[in-house]
Parts: structure tokens; C-alpha cells; sequence
């Protein structure tokens, strides 16, 4: 209650509850639609996995087909994201779920041969881009201001809940059912949420329909979306600050021999590979409690403190000093959270599928070169030095970019409509 002759407080200042978010009946649909899918995924890695390397014997056939569920991205997010503004978006997640969930099934079917399963899981990965970008930008649609923020925080963290509970139950369930009906509870969970989402997501027209010029064809859409991340410094920027996770997602990469060099056995890999995400987790629950123009303002020093706790990776601490300094990174990366955000409001509804999916692509692109860089070095360097170089480039290239964001702001450059 404010004081007697002082001012109420202003609405805008105070964080959204995550209350407020699940008090919004749509995000609760589509919050249920991401868990089991996620978990499906998870599980659908694992399983294809296992089946490959039964079936072949060859780690690196086994690696391969792990790389297949990741490639395609980087291809179908300029090309097919755009699908989220010239459809309506919940036609194109429901399609984009159908048809995964079908596409599964195919691939479920016992002694189906394995070139096959490689054509349809890169066709089920090229479908991940329309549907990521259909998702965000529908729930830019029904949730504004800093909701939208509290409600991207809570699908961040439901998202790196669900997949650790994918990966941790994937070995039980394909160790108990076999990979082939691993796979069809993956089919499955596309099947659900297809259905959570035609039930629970109100259908709304297409971005921009009523435009008497029409709208762009492929190529017009995705050059304007370029220009328009390329014009805007502010756009600009933030696209800089989403990248920096190339730099830190080093620790993922390194996390095996890490651990061999500190000592440690298979558990020091798991506990390595749990320390930034588990950071990550905390720093959203913590930063949901700071006013959104505080929470916007410290965009800039996280990015840089994401990866400054590497550079002290160069002394080789032993294995629970790494996990703190690891976890403190994942700390730091909160600000993620707070910048994709920002950059979702920041676009016009009409061009926001095809945006999402270039900022979408370019995140996938740095943190791919930051482990395969971070690989290679690690043939010729101990991994702790490896490490603690990716913490010093990281810190320039954040600095940088959170310099170059500061003054955007301090320009004043508006913001984009539709936000």
C-alpha cells in the first residue's frame, strides 16, 4: 500500500507473476503441448541412438545420426520460418506436430532400413523451425509486456527440465520397451500436442492479411527480415547478445575430457554437463523477481559475466570448483531469457516467424562453431585452457555487443510496432 501523498506505484515497474502467466488459459495449452513434446524428443534421440549403434556397431554412425536431429535447423530456419507469417500460426504448429507425428510412426516401424530413418528424421528436424517460430511468435500474440517475458522464462526452464527428464528416462524406457516403441511414444507426444493446441490455442488471422499490397513472396520475406535485423541497431545488437552462448557452450563440448583431465569418471561428465543449465534455471527464477527496466539493464554485464567465470578455468581447479564456476556462467545466461524477449517484441507481428528463425538459426550456427572449435583446439591444448580461452573471447565478443546495445538505447531508436 503506498504512503499517504506518495504516488502508486507504476504497473510497468512491477515483474509479471508466473501466476499472471498460467492465469492466461492459452499459455496454459500451450505450456502442456511443450512438455510432452520435449520429453518425446529427448527420447527419440536416445532411442535412435541405441537402435543405430545396435544395428551398425559404429559410434560414429551412431554420433552422426545425434548430429542429424540438430543439422537441419540451421537450413530450415531461414528458409522455412516465414510459413509462421504467411499461415495462420496455429494451423502451422498443429500441421507441423500432424505431420511429425506420422513421420515417427514411419520411422517406429521394426527393421525399416536405416537410410530411411535418416531421410525421415532430417524431414521431422526441418519441421522444428516453422514450428518453433509459429510457437513464439502465437505466444507474443496473447501474452504483452513483461507477461510475455515471465512466460518465455517459464517455457526456458520447462524446456531444459523436460529435456533432462527425456534424456534420464530415455535409456530406462528404450532399456524396457525396445527403441522402436520408444519411437512410437515419441509419435505419440507429436500426436498430443497437436490436439492440446487445436484445442487450446484460439486460431487468429495472418499477420498483416488485410494489407491491399499483399505480402512478399519466399525470397521478399526473408531479405526484409535480414534488413530489418540489419538496419535496426537495436535488433542488431540483441542478435549479437543471443550468440554469445557460442562462446560458453564450450563447457558442453569439453565436458568428457574435462572431466578425464580433472580425474573424474562418467558421474563428473553428468555433474559438468548439469552445472550451467542448473545455473541457468536459478538466474530465471532470480531475475523474474527484478523490475523489467532493471531486469532489461543488467542485459549487458550478464552477457559479459556468462563467461567471464571460464577464464578461471585456466588454473585447472578440480572437479567442484569447475562445476561452481560453470554454474555461475549458467547464472550469468539467465539474461538470455530477458534478451530473446525483447527481441520477439521488438519485431512487427507480420515479420515475426521469419525473424525468430534467422535469430534462431544464427544461435544454432555460433554454438555449433563454438563446440567443433572448442574440439579441435582441445586435440592440440588441455581443455581447461581451452576453456578458459572461449571465457576470454566470449568476454570480448559480449562486451562488444552489450557496448553496441547500450548505445542503441541511449539513441533512443524506438521500438517496433506490434509488440
Amino acid at each position: 500500500m503506498p504512503r499517504p501523498g506518495s504516488s502508486p506505484p507504476d504497473p510497468s515497474e512491477r515483474p509479471a507473476t508466473y501466476r499472471e502467466v498460467f492465469a492466461v488459459a492459452e499459455f496454459r495449452w500451450l505450456w502442456a503441448a511443450l512438455i510432452g513434446s520435449v520429453i518425446g524428443d529427448q527420447l527419440a534421440r536416445v532411442a535412435l541412438a541405441v537402435l543405430v549403434f545396435d544395428r551398425t556397431g559404429s559410434a560414429g554412425l551412431s554420433a552422426l545420426t545425434y548430429a542429424l536431429t540438430l543439422l537441419p535447423d540451421v537450413v530450415s530456419g531461414p528458409l522455412l520460418s516465414g510459413l509462421a507469417d504467411r499461415f495462420p500460426r496455429r494451423r502451422v504448429m498443429v500441421s507441423c506436430d500432424a505431420a511429425r507425428a506420422v513421420l515417427v510412426a514411419l520411422m517406429a516401424i521394426p527393421g525399416t532400413p536405416l537410410w530411411i530413418l535418416c531421410v525421415l528424421l532430417v524431414a521431422v528436424q526441418l519441421l522444428a523451425a516453422p514450428f518453433q517460430s509459429a510457437r513464439t511468435a502465437s505466444m507474443a500474440s496473447f501474452m504483452t509486456g513483461d507477461s510475455y517475458k515471465a512466460a518465455t522464462g517459464v517455457s526456458a526452464i520447462t524446456g531444459q527440465a523436460a529435456q533432462l527428464a527425456g534424456f534420464v528416462t530415455g535409456g530406462t524406457v528404450v532399456a524396457a520397451l525396445g527403441a522402436s516403441q520408444a519411437l512410437g511414444l515419441n509419435a505419440a507426444s507429436f500426436a498430443v500436442s497437436a490436439v492440446l493446441l487445436q484445442l487450446g490455442i484460439r486460431e487468429r488471422p495472418v499477420p498483416g492479411s488485410d494489407d491491399p499490397g499483399g505480402r512478399p513472396g519466399w525470397w521478399g520475406s526473408l531479405s526484409a527480415g535480414a534488413r530489418l535485423v540489419w538496419d535496426d541497431r537495436r535488433l542488431r545488437y540483441l542478435t549479437a547478445l543471443i550468440c554469445v552462448p557460442g562462446f560458453y557452450i564450450t563447457v558442453e563440448g569439453l565436458a568428457a575430457p574435462y572431466a578425464a583431465a580433472v580425474g573424474g569418471g562418467p558421474l563428473a561428465v553428468g555433474v559438468l554437463f548439469a552445472a550451467n543449465p542448473a545455473g541457468q534455471v536459478v538466474g530465471i527464477l532470480l531475475s523474474s523477481r527484478l523490475a523489467p527496466a532493471r531486469r532489461l539493464a543488467w542485459i549487458g554485464p550478464l552477457a559479459v559475466g556468462s563467461c567471464v567465470p571460464l577464464i578461471a578455468c585456466v588454473a585447472a581447479p578440480g572437479l567442484w570448483a569447475t562445476v561452481a564456476l560453470w554454474g555461475l556462467s549458467g547464472l550469468s545466461a539467465s539474461y538470455l531469457v530477458t534478451a530473446q524477449a525483447t527481441f520477439v517484441q521488438d519485431i512487427p507481428d507480420a515479420q515475426r516467424g521469419q525473424v525468430i528463425g534467422l535469430a534462431r538459426t544464427a544461435l544454432i550456427v555460433s554454438q555449433g562453431i563454438g563446440v567443433l572449435a572448442a574440439g579441435a583446439a582441445a586435440d592440440r591444448w588441455q581443455p581447461a585452457m581451452v576453456v578458459a580461452a572461449a571465457g576470454v573471447l566470449g568476454v570480448a565478443f559480449a562486451a562488444g555487443a552489450a557496448r553496441g546495445y547500450q548505445r542503441a538505447e541511449r539513441a533512443g531508436q524506438p521500438g517496433r510496432p506490434g509488440a
